[in-house]
């Protein structure tokens, strides 16, 4: 599973999320789905965009996480 850790990179920017969304041009309802982990998919042109407002690398802001087998 992908885990979106855009919470923690506006965190540490010092930066809201309306804000962020106005430096990319999305909408802050879009940035929210982003941000809980809800989207399907990014678009690499968001996610550069994202990457120079805040100044970091995508790996900053997206983990893979191995998902727990539960089917035991």
């Amino acid at each position: 599973m992908i885990i979106i850790n855009l919470d923690v990179m506006l965190a540490k920017r010092k930066m809201k999320s309306s804000e962020l969304a106005e430096k990319i041009g999305i909408t802050s309802a879009n940035l929210s789905i982003l941000k809980t982990g809800k989207a399907k998919a990014i678009r690499f042109s968001t996610l550069d965009a994202i990457c120079q407002a805040l100044d970091c690398q995508p790996g900053d802001i997206l983990e893979y996480k191995k998902e727990e087998d539960t089917s035991a």
